[in-house]
């Protein structure tokens, strides 16, 4: 099985995409950051040396610090497809993203785009 380009591509290279779209929009390049960072597991300091050392999407994910458990939680269509159901994990990854990027850039609350739930 051919893998798919973008696996290949540097985090660092879409990262400006991603602040702008959420800018755009009246969010920040914190909370763009604070999403990364939830999802992964990557402190700042990991996250700026992985987008300095331009980090492929396959290998940022690959070696994501803690993967948050509660990703699973992220569910809904992004580009017409449905992140649950992707099967290939490092897509999933990339999707995953891209749907916590859209709900910032929606304007929902963090609290609801890092899924934290009433105890």
């Amino acid at each position: 099985m051919t893998k798919h380009r973008i696996y290949s591509v540097s985090v660092a290279s879409v990262y400006p995409h991603y602040v702008a779209k959420a800018e755009k929009k009246g969010r920040t390049k914190a909370e763009v950051d604070a999403v990364i960072c939830w999802l992964t597991g990557h402190s700042q300091e990991t996250l700026d040396q992985a987008l300095a050392g331009k980090v492929s999407f396959e290998d940022f994910f690959a070696h994501a610090p803690r993967p948050n458990p509660a990703r699973s939680l992220i569910t809904g269509l992004v580009c017409g497809v449905r992140v649950e159901d992707v099967e290939d994990p490092v897509m999933r990854e990339i999707r995953y993203l891209d749907k916590l990027i859209d709900e910032l850039a929606k304007g929902k609350a963090m609290e609801k785009i890092l899924r934290k739930q009433a105890d």
